[in-house]
Formats: structure tokens, C-alpha cells, sequence
């Protein structure tokens, strides 16, 4: 059965998700990452990016996905057109890595970046990486070297990070350093542990 040990890792544009990935793979847990798979299917697929949205968001023969991204992200069909083809495709790529992944009866994550937003996947515990939003705000300025009315726009295609910290099983707080970031990890892993190596 998929999905039975299963975490949802999940948080908002800049909350830090990557970086919480990273340390939680080096605490020993195992990590599906939903935009790695979305990245991989999206390179395989740049012919059909090219005959629905155009050559010019190819380049050298991939997919320029910066050039892709800005215009989906100004575009409300054109950013459905691309949903309603990736995630299908996505969602059975995860499924079957799941299944696997489940064989071996302990916890593993799946990093979904719109999971409370998409709710495709039966999954009971997630565990959200929260940074208030006026620092989410302040890092994704700074990441991105977007306008602040830009970056607010995009933050808003999501679920207020608030929200999801109220709707998480768990919350990895990554308002302060890396320091403070990685304790939080580790206590999250030994959480894990406690619970399932009874």
C-alpha cells in the first residue's frame, strides 16, 4: 500500500524546504522530492512544451525553465495547461517510488511544495518548515532579486505559511540560523525514531 509511512514535507515559497531536505537526508532519512521529479519530467517533455507553448521557450533543445516559469506564473491558462499535464505524470511517478519505499516499514518523506493546496495525496502526517511570513517575504527578495509587489504575488499562488503550521502534524521552525535550523532537524528525526522503533 503507498503512502503508509509516508510524511509530507511540505512549506511556502523561501520558508527554507530545500535546505530542510538536505539536513534531514544527512540525519539518515529518506527523502522523495516531488521537484526533482517534476524537473525530470519536464526536461523528457520539451516537445510538447514546444508545440503548446512555443520554440522560444526551449533552449539549445531544452526546456528553459526560468523563461517558462515567468510566463506561467502571468498566465492563469497557461499555468493549467502545464498543471493538468505534469501532475498526472508527477503523482504516478511518486506513487511508484512510495510503494517501494514502503516495503521497508519506516518513515521516509515526500517533499511536496503544494500539498495542503493540491490535497492529490492521502497522506496523514506532514510536517511543515515554517518562517514567519515577513522573513519569508525579506529571503525571497533577496533569493530572487524580485520587486516586492512581484514577490508578494507569487508568494500569495499559496496557503498562508501560517495556515499550514496550523494544519501540520509537526513544524520545523526555521525563523532563526542554521544552527538553531539543524537542532530543530535532529529533534524532528529522534521524534521519528521514538515513534516507530518501539
Amino acid at each position: 500500500m503507498a503512502y503508509e509511512y509516508a510524511i509530507a514535507l511540505t512549506g511556502s515559497i523561501a520558508t527554507g524546504k530545500s535546505t530542510v531536505a538536505s539536513l534531514l537526508a544527512l540525519n539518515g532519512m529518506r527523502i522523495i522530492d516531488a521537484d526533482t521529479i517534476s524537473h525530470e519530467i519536464l526536461d523528457s517533455s520539451a516537445s510538447w512544451v514546444e508545440e503548446t507553448f512555443g520554440a522560444e521557450y526551449l533552449r539549445l533543445g531544452k526546456v528553459d525553465r526560468n523563461k517558462l516559469g515567468s510566463m506561467i506564473f502571468s498566465n492563469a491558462n497557461a499555468k493549467k495547461t502545464l498543471e493538468e499535464f505534469l501532475h498526472p505524470k508527477i503523482r504516478a511517478e511518486i506513487l511508484k517510488r512510495s510503494e517501494k519505499q514502503d516495503r521497508l516499514k519506516f518513515p521516509y518523506l515526500i517533499d511536496i511544495p503544494l500539498f495542503f493546496e493540491n490535497n492529490s495525496y492521502d497522506i496523514e502526517d506532514s510536517v511543515v518548515v515554517f518562517t514567519p511570513s515577513d522573513i519569508q517575504l525579506e529571503r525571497f527578495m533577496k533569493r530572487n532579486g524580485y520587486s516586492k509587489e512581484e514577490s508578494l504575488k507569487r508568494i500569495a499562488m499559496q496557503f498562508p505559511i501560517e495556515e499550514k503550521k496550523e494544519r501540520a502534524t509537526w513544524v520545523i521552525d526555521n525563523s532563526k540560523n542554521l544552527k538553531h535550523l539543524q537542532q530543530e532537524c535532529e529533534d524532528f528525526v529522534a521524534i521519528i525514531k521514538k515513534k516507530y522503533l518501539k
